[in-house]
């Protein structure tokens, strides 16, 4: 017989990342599970923030019934003048009956010991409960913790269980929480809990209570209101795909919003203000004709009709953040890019100073400008070796560490640098992934290289070392 089955873990907000980090694995472990126990079938899965789902349409209520054959020795092995020798007491005992319950079955043109087991099929809800555990304690999201007096742990508490075969309640505990018919809905629509009836009864509970279950509806929700803010405003909303996902994951009912700040601290480098929005607050920066302007786009959970105190609230916080930003912006461009306190900081044990690992890339470059006699000029290639590590004493660099190179390259600019100096110093990290640019001059062609080579060089000699 085949029922509906609902699972659903209630736990503590998730975060974000290390979900993502886990999503791929999650259906794989559940089914690998499904599969042990033989009950595997088609399923769907769904979160929030706050909820892993499980969602059979079709469930089997027990596992079929199965026959399982032992095969044992020859029977000239077996009996010894008409007496069981020990390998026939010791088979039946394997088997889990007696000897004369032993019968014999011709086995590669041997007559041997054989005995055929039919084994019921247990109930699903008798299953279930080993199946949930199995699987929940299977899934790994990196750092976990514990809570209360329990010793075991999980990457945020588990709160509620609620485990229905059709409209039938199974008894499930997990980390000392017993299943109930009850789940829990967005926080503004109701803080406690609400009773089930069935998986019915729990998806409209769900809906009717501010929580969109499937994490695609509340993807196409939020790719929706981009849509009808660009298309309002006329602005563009660049959509880093990494943030969007995390955004699907934190939200369980969305709803993107057009916020702003002031026009003042455009002044800052572009960079520095989408890197402070999204690794800080989670917001999309917005562009005009491919420039940035003082606007920005924030994906609420909030559960209201009128979102001015969200969008107020959203601006606020970011105004300190980017006032930050420009106060180091404005220190770095008084002190100037200066290399003297690389001197001063260890790039690693027996391999000298961060000053004494740009003096070899220094060497690597000079020396392959002189192997391949390039077009550009030999001092503004040793400059630009001279200053690329010089961004990480600034005050920016240390507050956005993603930074380093591009930092260096605007300073490089406002102090007066060769612009293809300035250009060299913002690509010396390039290429930097599989689909990265590529250094856009010879000189940051030589930069990247030489900075590369010194790493492989620092590697080999390592290796030899140890």
């Amino acid at each position: 017989m085949l029922k509906t089955l609902l699972i659903e873990i209630g736990v503590e907000e998730l975060p974000a990342v290390p979900l993502l980090k886990e999503l791929k694995n999650i259906e794989k472990k559940y089914a690998n599970v499904l599969d042990k126990y033989a009950l595997l079938g088609e399923f769907e899965f769904y979160y929030t923030p706050r909820r892993l789902v499980i969602w059979h349409r079709e469930f089997k209520s027990s596992q079929e019934d199965s026959i399982e054959e032992f095969f044992g020795a020859p029977l000239s092995v077996a009996y010894k003048d008409a007496q069981p020798t020990k390998a026939a007491v010791g088979f039946a005992k394997k088997c889990g009956v007696l000897l004369e319950e032993i019968s014999s079955i011709e086995k590669n043109s041997k007559e041997v010991l054989y005995y055929k087991k039919e084994i019921k099929g247990k109930s699903s809800s008798e299953l279930l409960p080993d199946i949930i555990e199995s699987w929940i304690k299977s899934l790994d999201f990196g750092k976990t913790m514990r809570w209360g007096s329990l010793s075991e742990s999980f990457i945020r508490p588990i709160r509620w269980i609620n485990v229905m075969l059709d409209d039938e309640l199974v008894p499930v505990t997990l980390f000392e929480v017993e299943s109930a018919k009850e789940t829990f809905v967005h926080r503004i629509s109701k803080f406690g809990s609400l009773s089930i009836n069935g998986a019915k009864d729990y998806f409209k509970t769900l809906e009717d209570g501010g929580v969109t279950l499937f994490q695609d509806e509340r993807a196409e929700k939020i790719s929706k209101d981009f849509k009808a803010i660009e298309n309002e405003s006329g602005f563009n909303i660049e959509v880093d795909e990494e943030l969007f996902k995390e955004v699907v994951a934190i939200t369980e009912n969305p709803t993107a919003l057009l916020g702003s700040f002031d026009a003042k601290f455009l002044r800052l480098p572009p960079e520095v203000i989408v890197t402070s929005m999204k690794e800080h607050q989670r917001y999309f920066p917005v562009f005009k004709n491919n420039k940035l302007v003082n606007k920005f786009v924030v994906v609420s959970n909030a559960l209201t009709d009128d979102f001015s105190e969200v969008i107020k609230g959203n601006e606020v916080v970011l105004r300190p953040r980017l006032a930050d930003a420009l106060f180091f912006w404005h220190n770095d461009l008084k002190a100037r890019l200066s290399t003297e306190d690389l001197k001063k900081i260890t790039f690693f044990n027996g391999l000298g100073t961060l000053s004494d690992k740009v003096k070899r890339e220094s060497a690597i470059a000079s020396t392959l400008f002189d192997k391949y006699k390039l077009d550009i000029s030999k001092d503004d290639l040793l400059r630009a070796m001279e200053l690329s590590k010089a961004d990480l004493l600034s005050e920016m660099v240390y507050e956005f560490t993603e930074l380093q190179g591009l930092m260096g390259g605007y300073y490089a600019l406002e102090q007066g640098e060769h612009k293809i100096v300035a250009t060299a110093i913002t690509e010396q990290y390039l290429p930097d992934g599989e689909d990265s640019a590529l250094p856009s001059t010879s000189l940051s062609a030589i930069v990247a290289m030489s900075i590369k080579l010194e790493q492989v060089l620092v590697i080999h000699l390592l290796c030899v070392v140890l």
